[in-house]
């Protein structure tokens, strides 16, 4: 039988800390500087199917800056073990960064974004504006081998319009800004729930997809 896909609304604050718990427990454990990460998980949910990212960030008081993300935009493991899994490839193997050091685990902070499932929007450039909604949306660009996704919380964070919002997804595809014109590139939206810590290994805090944490 197969297992239901993880939707975000379903989850509780103590799922999702635990999900925030196990990926900074994932990159201490390949430090060394803690145990294997336990199994008992908190609910038969995390077992099922789920998408998600999760991003680090380098933390200096109020400051904040990228240090790594990555993620599985499908469901192709159970959650549990995606989050486990995208953990260790943003800390070591985002390309945009160096792999991180042992030294930073107390600087960084580990957030995690559980994904809906997608949804294509309509190929007129007019109805797709009005398709996607600040707060709630990330957005996936699709043409050919091209590909895009900006999470939800990002249009917030730089107080893009849709307009921005949908060309700066397409120039993170590597297309051009206005792609997003074209019917022969998809676009989907998904929602998305976000678990966060508020300081290297500090207090969490979740939110939908608007954060302002």
């Amino acid at each position: 039988m197969e297992l239901k896909t993880v939707d975000p609304e379903e989850l509780s604050f103590d799922e999702g800390s635990y999900l925030v718990r196990l990926s900074r427990g994932a990159v201490e454990e390949y430090f060394g500087v803690a145990e294997a990460t336990g199994y008992e998980l908190p609910s038969e949910k995390l077992e099922r199917p789920g998408a998600a990212f999760v991003t680090i960030e380098a933390f200096s008081g109020k400051a904040r800056s990228l240090r790594g993300c990555i993620g599985y935009i499908k469901p192709v493991k159970p959650l549990y073990l995606t989050v486990k899994e995208v953990a260790l490839q943003a800390a070591f193997n985002d390309p945009r960064f160096p792999p991180m050091r042992k030294e930073e685990l107390d600087n960084v902070t580990f957030e995690v974004s559980v994904l809906s499932d997608m949804e294509k929007a309509p190929s007129d450039r007019r109805e797709r504006k009005n398709f996607v909604k600040i707060g709630r949306d990330g957005l996936l660009v699709v043409y050919g081998l091209f590909s895009g996704l900006l999470l939800p919380q990002v249009p917030v964070e730089y107080g893009w319009s849709v307009e921005e919002f949908l060309s700066e997804t397409c120039v993170k595809a590597g297309l051009p800004w206005d792609c997003w014109f074209d019917s022969k590139v998809d676009v989907y939206r998904f929602r998305a729930r976000i678990w966060r810590e508020l300081k290297p290994k500090g207090e969490l805090r979740s939110g939908t997809s608007i954060w302002n944490g």
